[in-house]
Order: C-alpha cells, then sequence, then structure tokens
C-alpha cells in the first residue's frame, strides 16, 4: 500500500502491566487503571497531561459486560476526552499501540494513554464457550466447532506440509516458559522438557495442554508521544517506524492454512515504512504471537525472519534463544507469561520497547539491540498487526 500521507514521528516514552495471573480478584476496571498509573509513572506523566485515550479489549463476554469500551473508559483514564475502542480478535494488543500511534502521528494528539485489558477467568464454564457465536450460521455452526479445533488443523497442516514432529514444536514451549522465568509478571514460568510437553493431556490431536497458552487475567498500557516532545520527557525514546496490519477473508477452510500470509502482507506493510529490506538481517529481537506453540514457528516464517519451514531448525540450533541471532519472545511469549488476549497482544509491544529501552531486567537479552518487531494475531485466523520499533 502506497499514500502520500505525511506523518508525524511517534515515540514511546512509559509503559506499564499488571501480573498476568488466572482469576485476579480486581474487577477490569481496576486492572486497567493499575496498569495506566504504572505506565504513567514511567513516562513522568499525570492522566490530566494526556490527550487520547485508545482502549483495546477482545470479545465484550469475557468480563461479562456489553459495551466494554465504555465500561473500561473509567479506569483507562478515558472519561470526559477524546476515547476509541479498537478490537481485531487476538490481534486487538497490537492494533491497540497502532491505534495509538496513528493518533499521534495525524497530529490529532500529542500525548496518547493506550490501554489494553482483557479477564478471561469470568468465562464460564470455560473461556471456549465465548467463541461459540463467532462461526459461519450455515456452513460451519451445524458442526459446533471450537477453536482448538480448527487450530489443531493449522497444526497439523504445518507439521505435514514442512515435515515437522512434535519434538520440533515442543521446543518452542521450552524456551518460552524459561525466558518467562526471569518475567515478574508471568503466570507459567518455568523449566519443562520436551517429554513433559509430549506427556501431557491431548485436547484435540495434535495439540496438547503444555503445547497451549493459559487461560489469564490482566492488563496493559503504553503512552506515545509526538517525537517533537518526546525528550521533554525522557533521554530514551523508543520510535515507532513501522506499522502494518491485513485482514484475510473469514473462508478459512479454503486457504492454505501452512503459512500465514495474512502476517507477511502485514509484515511487508511494517517493514517498507521502516525500511527494512533483509528482516533476518535488521531485525535484533522479535515478539511473535504464541498463544500456541506451533503458532510461534508459523508467525517466524510470516514475518520472514525464517524461510517456509525453516523456522523448527533454527529453533533447534538456538537461533531464536534469548543468547540467539535473533532472540524470539524474551518475555516468555503468551505461554509462559500469559494470554489475556488483548493485554497479551501490548505485553508483546511493552517487551519490545523494555529491551530497546535496556530496562527489561533479567528479560534483558545479552547482546545490543536496535530494531526490534512485535506481532499479534486473531479473528478466525485472519487478522495479523505488526509494529517495529527502535532507539
Amino acid at each position: 500500500m502506497k499514500t502520500n500521507l505525511k506523518f508525524r514521528r511517534v515515540a514511546a516514552i512509559g509503559a506499564g502491566m499488571t501480573p498476568f495471573r488466572r482469576r485476579m480478584l480486581e474487577t477490569p476496571q481496576e486492572m486497567a487503571w493499575e496498569a495506566s498509573r504504572r505506565a504513567l509513572d514511567e513516562a513522568g506523566l499525570e492522566l490530566r497531561d494526556i490527550d487520547c485515550v485508545v482502549i483495546g479489549s477482545a470479545p465484550d463476554a469475557f468480563d461479562g459486560v456489553h459495551m466494554k469500551g465504555e465500561y473500561l473508559a473509567h479506569g483507562a483514564g478515558g472519561v470526559m476526552r477524546p476515547s476509541s475502542r479498537v478490537y481485531v480478535g487476538g490481534a486487538t494488543g497490537v492494533m491497540t499501540a497502532i491505534a495509538g500511534w496513528y493518533h499521534v502521528a495525524s497530529g490529532m494528539c500529542k500525548k496518547v494513554l493506550a490501554v489494553a485489558e482483557e479477564k478471561m477467568s469470568t468465562g464460564r464454564p470455560h473461556p471456549q464457550a465465548v467463541f461459540r457465536y463467532i462461526w459461519d450460521p450455515i456452513t460451519e455452526k451445524p458442526l459446533n466447532p471450537n477453536l482448538i479445533w480448527i487450530f489443531a488443523m493449522e497444526m497439523h497442516r504445518y507439521m505435514f506440509v514442512n515435515k515437522v514432529s512434535k519434538e520440533e514444536i515442543a521446543l518452542v514451549s521450552v524456551k518460552n516458559k524459561r525466558n518467562a522465568a526471569s518475567n515478574p509478571y508471568a503466570q507459567l514460568g518455568g523449566e519443562i522438557t520436551v517429554d513433559d510437553v509430549l506427556r501431557s493431556e491431548v485436547l484435540v490431536w495434535p495439540v496438547q495442554l503444555l503445547d497451549v497458552s493459559p487461560v489469564s487475567d490482566g492488563a496493559a498500557a503504553m503512552v506515545f508521544v509526538d517525537g517533537d516532545i518526546a525528550r521533554r520527557y525522557t533521554d530514551t525514546p523508543i520510535w515507532v517506524e513501522g506499522v502494518g496490519w491485513t485482514l484475510d477473508n473469514t473462508s478459512w477452510p479454503n486457504r492454505e492454512l501452512a503459512y500465514p500470509r495474512y502476517l507477511e502482507n502485514a509484515a511487508r506493510m511494517a517493514y517498507r515504512m521502516a525500511g527494512i529490506e533483509r528482516p533476518q538481517k535488521e531485525i535484533d529481537v522479535v515478539e511473535p504471537y504464541d498463544p500456541f506453540d506451533y503458532k510461534e514457528l508459523h508467525h517466524l516464517e510470516g514475518l520472514m525472519l525464517a524461510k517456509r519451514g525453516e523456522a523448527p531448525l533454527l529453533l533447534k540450533e538456538g537461533f531464536f534463544d534469548k543468547d540467539g541471532d535473533i532472540p524470539s519472545s524474551p518475555s516468555g511469549g503468551l505461554l509462559g507469561v500469559g494470554n489475556p488476549i488483548a493485554a497479551a497482544g501490548l505485553m508483546k509491544v511493552i517487551s519490545i520497547y523494555w529491551q530497546l529501552k535496556g530496562t527489561a531486567g533479567k528479560m534483558q537479552v545479552k547482546r545490543p539491540v536496535h530494531t526490534g518487531v512485535a506481532q499479534a494475531w486473531g479473528d478466525l485466523m485472519q487478522a495479523s498487526t505488526v509494529m517495529v520499533m527502535r532507539n
């Protein structure tokens, strides 16, 4: 896509999160405010300094409240100022950051607070029940599918086309849970083995329990400001250099599931804006969306950080380890940190922001990093969002 629009330069100057946990006692509004307060503190701002608020949240039913954007506005600081909600399923978290970017890049706002929240544990009997109504009523609903079923089909297709074993895919869970052990916000960090993954409960073959991210509650927030004023608040602004998003059609049974073309399109849009021509040579750290372990490999290929079918081999060689050539999910990803859907996507952006700022603590990768990419994915395996940041 080519435009003749002139964007204002945009910097991230603050970020904050709640811990990701199951059955948090705080209300969604309280979690949104806790994350917002932390982001404002890091930016050195008060809520009265914020011009606009962007709120991201996936299906209303998780929190048991319809019109959730309006509901969360109280906790996200959105009352009595321009506020809006974005929603593209699992891709919402990175889209929240993108919406924060374009509020500033357009010149409409100087300082934007972007807040993403999800409380999945209130879904009964299980959050999967919330997705009962996303299917085509004629061609799909009579089969009574759920999301794990269709992701099992996608995982199986990826394994079949690329001749990938379950053992190779399980290495993603092992890596991400190990990385999450260094993340104070993480729900399920720790040391596990490939055998632990292979012996875990089979949900829908080939998906097993430890292939999947947990049910989580949590919130995340970031502050984006006009580039002209960023250095008033910090000596180390992190610049948003490229954004991209794409929505494929909903006819997932007719698509080649082994490769995420929707993500390649979104990544090409973001890379073109950031001037990236050779992603594997120019990107230092990446946070791909990993609600399932195979999805990290799938998405690394869609981001063109590995050739089609090559990601499992590179993973096995340590290329994507925390001390590898391109550390992938140094935060621990959704598999280790947790998956409150919209907040999980914004967590990916925050992880890259902290890595580039050099304030990631025990999560900090060892080699110098200057360019990072965060990505999220959602809806009926059709939406993807990408953000490129530099220090």
